[in-house]
């Protein structure tokens, strides 16, 4: 039985030790991607709160099956950005200015990472959401392809081809942006 394994059937018996380990090795990754998906610093903190209330209360239900608990915790964090898309109002711009900016005190720096950041998220807006689904499990959550695969329910050729169309395509329109 893997550690990973043994954490979750713990966690599955009330162990509050064993679901604070699961919750500290898998909240940045969940994190990072809500973050991604809404824009919104503040607003990710809050749904990234709920998905691991969700997880918590259905931990019981969890079957290990080889996939792993990551996969489990994504497809929550994922229904509950869709649930919050769906309620928010339609708006023509993505908060930015709330995300977080290591810039030290360079108002300068900050100004550019901040016009980065727009311009990326700009570009990620004109990718097809599958294109996006797989940009923001690869990079912002760090998460291998096999990962990623289990995730969204695809064979890893198909996220390697998602990866790489989403890739040039980004490429595309940031390049066009420069010039």
């Amino acid at each position: 039985m893997s550690e990973e394994e043994s954490l979750i059937r713990r966690a599955q018996q009330q162990d509050q030790q064993a679901f604070a380990q699961l919750y500290e090795e898998h909240f940045d990754k969940i994190y990072r991607y809500v973050v991604l998906k809404i824009g919104s610093r503040t607003e990710a903190e809050d749904i990234t709160q709920q998905v691991f209330l969700k997880a918590l209360r259905s931990v019981s239900s969890f079957r290990w099956k080889g996939t792993p608990f990551s996969a489990w915790l994504f497809r929550i964090a994922h229904n509950q950005v869709v649930d919050y898309l769906r309620k928010k109002t339609k708006q023509a711009t993505v908060p930015i200015d709330d995300l977080a900016i290591s810039s030290g005190n360079d108002p300068q720096l900050l100004v550019e990472q901040k016009v980065n950041i727009e311009q990326l998220m700009s570009a990620t807006r004109r990718l097809t959401e599958a294109q996006r689904e797989v940009i923001s499990l690869r990079f912002t959550s760090e998460l291998p392809i096999t990962q990623v695969a289990k995730i969204m329910g695809k064979n890893e050729g198909a996220v390697k081809a998602l990866q790489h169309s989403a890739i040039v395509a980004l490429r595309k329109v940031l390049s066009a942006g420069l010039e």
